[in-house]
C-alpha cells in the first residue's frame, strides 16, 4: 500500500440516490486540513472557502458516482481540494454518515425518510426531488466532535487519521463565528478566558504556532512554552516564560495554564513529553488542542467574544421546500 498525502481542504457530501437521480442536500467543509479523520474534524455548512467552480465539480462528481454505483439510498463522499483547486475523491461510502442528522436538520431535507422510501420502490421524482444540490441555507452550522478521552486513559488525545471521537454536536446561528462558538460550547470544550496558554510544538509547526501565540498575547494571554518552542518564540520577538518538561506538566496539574497547544513530533510513544502533556491536560480538565487549524478557530472565538447567542428553534431553520 502506497499512500500520498495531499495538502488541502477536506470536503464531504451526504447524498440520496435512487439509482438515476441524485439529490445532494449540502456540502460540508472541514476546518482542520487534510490528515485529521473526518469524524474528528470540525466542519461547516455552507462551506466558506470553496469557489463556485469547485462546488460544481463536487456536485457533478457526487452525481456521477451515485449513478455509476447504482446506489439506492444514502451515501457519503469525502474529497480533498488541493491549493491549485484540484479535486480528489478520498472515499465513497454507500451508507449513512454521522453528518446525515445534522444536514437533515439544517436543510429540512428528510434524508433517512427519502432513502427508506427509495428502498421501498419510490423514486426521487415521486417524492418531489430532482438531481442536484439543494439551495444553501441562510443559517450557518458547525459540527463539532465529542471525545471520551477521560474514560480511555491509554489513548493519545492527538488527532490524526484514526477516528477517536465518540459523538458530535452542532451549533447553528446567523454567522459562522456564532455557530462555531455554540458548537464549541456544546461539545464540552472549556474555552479559556484570556489567561495562561502553554505551547509545545514540533519544529515543522513553530512558525505557524508563533503567529497564533502572537495573537493570543495580543488579547491578554500570558505565554508559557517548553524549551525549544520558547527559544523560537524569543528569536521572533515573542515573550514567553520558559518551562522544563517537569514544570510544564506541573503547570497543568496545578491549574496554572488554561490551554495547551501541542503538536506531536514522532509516533505514539507514551514516554515522550507531548504524550505526557496531552494526557495530563485531559486528566486535569485543561483544554488541549493538537491541530493548529483548531487553535485558529478557537482564537477566532476568543477574539469575537460572542455573548449574544440566541436560541434558534428547529422549526425556524428555514427548511427547503420540495421541488415541484
Amino acid at each position: 500500500l502506497i499512500d500520498k498525502y495531499i495538502t488541502g481542504r477536506e470536503v464531504e457530501v451526504d447524498a440520496v440516490s435512487d439509482g438515476q437521480d441524485v439529490v445532494i442536500p449540502g456540502i460540508m467543509e472541514h476546518i482542520e486540513r487534510a490528515g485529521v479523520h473526518s469524524g474528528d474534524s470540525f466542519s461547516v455548512y455552507p462551506p466558506r472557502n470553496l469557489s463556485p467552480a469547485i462546488k460544481e465539480q463536487i456536485v457533478n462528481a457526487g452525481i456521477r458516482i451515485g449513478r455509476e454505483l447504482h446506489i439506492k439510498g444514502l451515501f457519503n463522499i469525502q474529497f480533498v481540494v488541493d491549493p491549485e483547486e484540484n479535486l480528489y475523491v478520498l472515499e465513497a461510502n454507500p451508507r449513512a454518515s454521522r453528518t446525515v442528522p445534522i444536514l437533515s436538520k439544517v436543510t429540512g431535507v428528510p434524508m433517512v425518510n427519502l432513502a427508506t422510501r427509495i428502498m421501498l420502490g419510490y423514486t426521487l421524482t415521486d417524492l418531489g426531488y430532482k438531481t442536484g444540490l439543494i439551495p444553501e441555507s441562510d443559517l450557518v452550522t458547525v459540527k463539532a466532535p465529542v471525545f471520551s478521552f477521560s474514560k480511555m486513559t491509554t489513548v493519545d488525545p492527538f488527532l490524526g487519521p484514526e477516528m477517536k471521537s465518540t459523538g458530535e454536536v452542532m451549533g447553528t446561528d446567523t454567522t459562522y463565528i456564532k455557530a462555531l462558538t455554540k458548537a464549541m460550547f456544546a461539545s464540552g470544550m472549556k474555552i479559556p478566558d484570556r489567561d495562561n496558554v502553554l505551547f509545545s510544538v514540533a519544529d515543522r509547526d513553530k512558525q505557524e504556532a508563533s503567529e497564533i501565540a502572537r495573537e493570543l498575547a495580543g488579547i491578554g494571554f500570558r505565554l508559557f512554552a517548553t524549551e525549544h518552542t520558547c527559544d523560537y518564540f524569543g528569536k521572533h520577538g515573542l515573550t514567553a516564560e520558559k518551562v522544563t518538561a517537569e514544570e510544564a506538566i506541573r503547570c497543568i496539574k496545578e491549574d496554572k495554564v488554561d490551554l495547551l497547544i501541542n503538536t506531536p513530533t514522532r509516533g505514539k510513544i507514551p514516554s515522550r513529553l507531548g504524550f505526557l502533556l496531552r494526557r495530563a491536560a485531559m486528566e486535569f480538565n485543561v483544554l488541549s488542542v493538537t491541530s493548529l487549524d483548531t487553535a485558529k478557530s478557537l482564537l477566532a472565538v476568543l477574539k469575537a467574544n460572542c455573548r449574544d447567542l440566541d436560541v434558534i428553534p428547529l422549526n425556524e431553520y428555514q427548511p427547503v421546500k420540495q421541488s415541484s
